[in-house]
């Protein structure tokens, strides 16, 4: 089958008997951006991204774009490949995820010019916030004003039927009341009052988007985030998540950009349990190239803090088996908090209240969602992943050494690692940037100073400064073993409980790295014989593991 009958198949299952009109105005959107149809590089041990807002370093003498660009330039150079710039856009909440304006960058992050300009250094990602837009946006307003052409861009809802099996992942209203032209409309948001849901059932929407992910390709990104996609279709009297036609828009978008350039890397993004989440590869991996890894955050904070990696270990010996041209996103820290929903049937409710304890200890905060039953369970755990894992108290050295013991994990797992800047900064809580703003996910979105930021990696003996050598290290070793790569195999090996212990191997080099990661505050002894490509030291077998030591053992 042709790629048009498969668009029309597609667009028939979506849209009925509109398939064939739909077709020719995707057909006006391939000519309006070109076609470049080359096969792309699939990723190796040699991707590794960076995610950060874009205007996470300030000053004011540069944008946000250029801070990046100095701080990687100076400081980072090529231990990491690409760079996920969280959204840029005009936006007016939500810290960039209430997009106005889909194509125009905010003047704090940059103009398009510098974002190509990075683009020639490294890949980018761009976030697709495509399940709902700012109130403010002109698609919005053009709605409220009646005009016809958006009548169909918003879901309207009548306040009076049921919504309780809705999936719900904040504690806030589902529909929100706006004043129309026509009068009084109750909206679908599913986020805020900010964030209004699109109506994917309408043709127009559809074709819109289209039209932004295509300029997003032309305009430098390798890899597109697709943000909450699982909410996209909604049908009342179900819970409007990881429905049908949301899984057939994503492989049309997929198809759609194939088209136009075949190197680009789709990812999906779906806090929910596991099996939920994999679902978004697709039958026949013709939907997402990535999806986010969830469960490893939490199930990493997890074994740190009970020093116990029992749970994450077997978890990932369950892990199921992907296709050569598909895999995962890993990451432990983010924008967002640790999403704990993605360890439903993996802890148990006494295990997730013990890191929501620690948290709390810990000068974190809780975010909670509501069921259906009019409970509320914990749903993301507010803070920085290096405060989480580090006592207070804790020398600077052992907080490096807590730290990178953790992120050797991020490293060494199967999928490709992204690296949150924070993480990689070596920040903690930003408890005066969540408690001025009222926002708990501040405490993990600090602004900081370039030039306080730079004297701070100038000084060696700095928290900031031994985080990102001992990263940059471990991701320059890491590029060198094809071990490493997305597509090798992964084996679980039950040492010690205190250990995390796998061995990665790629059937076509055949090279192979056995990873032992001592995740506890004791000595332990292995009998592993090799040598360690990190220290450059050999293991005689009768090496005695120090407390949070790495070792990647060939």
């Amino acid at each position: 089958m042709g790629d048009k009958q498969v668009i029309l198949k597609m667009l028939s299952m979506l849209y009925g008997d509109e398939a064939e009109s739909i077709y020719k105005r995707i057909e006006s959107l391939l000519e309006k951006y070109d076609f470049k149809t080359e096969e792309g590089n699939w990723v190796d041990e040699n991707d590794v991204m960076v995610i950060t807002y874009a205007d996470t370093v300030v000053s004011n003498d540069a944008s946000g774009i250029k801070n990046l660009s100095d701080l990687f330039d100076k400081y980072i150079k090529k231990s990491v490949s690409a760079i996920h710039l969280l959204p840029f856009f005009e936006y007016s909440s939500d810290d960039g995820f209430s997009v106005i304006d889909y194509k125009k960058p905010h003047s704090e992050a940059g103009t398009w010019e510098e974002i190509n300009h990075l683009s020639q250094n490294y890949d980018l990602m761009f976030d697709a916030v495509i399940n709902h837009i700012s109130r403010y946006s002109d698609w919005f307003q053009e709605y409220l004003s009646g005009n016809v052409l958006y009548k169909n861009y918003f879901i309207e809802c009548d306040p009076s039927l049921d919504y309780l099996s809705v999936t719900r992942p904040r504690a806030l209203p589902l529909l929100t009341e706006v004043e129309t032209k026509d009068g009084i409309k109750h909206v679908w948001t599913t986020f805020s009052d900010d964030q209004i849901d699109l109506n994917y059932k309408s043709s127009d929407v559809l074709i819109d988007i289209l039209d932004v992910l295509l300029f997003y390709v032309k305009s430098g990104a390798r890899y597109l985030r697709l943000d909450a996609i699982g909410f996209m279709w909604k049908e009342i009297g179900t819970s409007c998540m990881h429905l049908e036609k949301t899984h057939e828009c994503i492989k049309l978008m997929r198809k759609v950009i194939e088209q136009v350039d075949r190197s680009v890397v789709l990812i999906t993004e779906t806090n929910t349990p596991h099996e939920e989440n994999i679902s978004y590869f697709g039958k026949e991996y013709d939907e997402a190239h990535m999806v986010y890894q969830f469960p490893l955050p939490p199930l990493t904070a997890h074994a740190f803090l009970t020093e116990d990696s029992t749970t994450l270990m077997k978890w990932y010996e369950n892990l199921e088996h992907i296709d050569n041209k598909a895999t995962y996103f890993n990451f432990l820290a983010s924008h967002d908090g640790i999403g704990v929903r993605p360890t439903e049937g993996i802890l148990d409710d006494s295990e997730i209240e013990k890191m929501v304890v620690a948290v709390t200890k810990r000068h974190g905060r809780v975010s909670y969602r509501n069921m259906a039953d009019g409970s509320k369970k914990p749903y993301e755990l507010n803070i920085s992943f290096l405060s989480l894992i580090c006592s207070e108290d804790d020398s600077i050295d052992l907080k490096v050494e807590k730290f990178m013991a953790c992120q050797a994990i991020l490293l060494s797992v199967i999928g490709v690692p992204g690296i949150y800047i924070h993480s990689l900064l070596g920040s903690e809580n930003d408890i005066e940037g969540m408690i001025t703003s009222g926002i708990n996910r501040r405490i993990n979105r600090e602004k900081l100073d370039k030039y306080e930021l730079f004297d701070e990696l100038d000084n060696d003996n700095s928290l900031r400064a031994k985080v990102l050598k001992n990263y940059s290290e471990l991701l320059n070793i890491r590029k060198t073993n094809s071990a490493f790569a997305p597509s090798a195999k992964q084996t679980s090996e039950y040492i010690d409980k205190r250990i995390f212990a796998i061995t990665r191997e790629n059937d076509k080099t055949k090279d192979k790295v056995k990873v032992r990661i001592n995740i506890s505050s004791k000595e332990i002894p292995i009998k592993d014989i090799g040598k360690d490509i990190i220290s450059g030291k050999d293991i005689d077998g009768n090496h005695v593991m120090k407390c949070y030591e790495i070792l990647w053992i060939v």
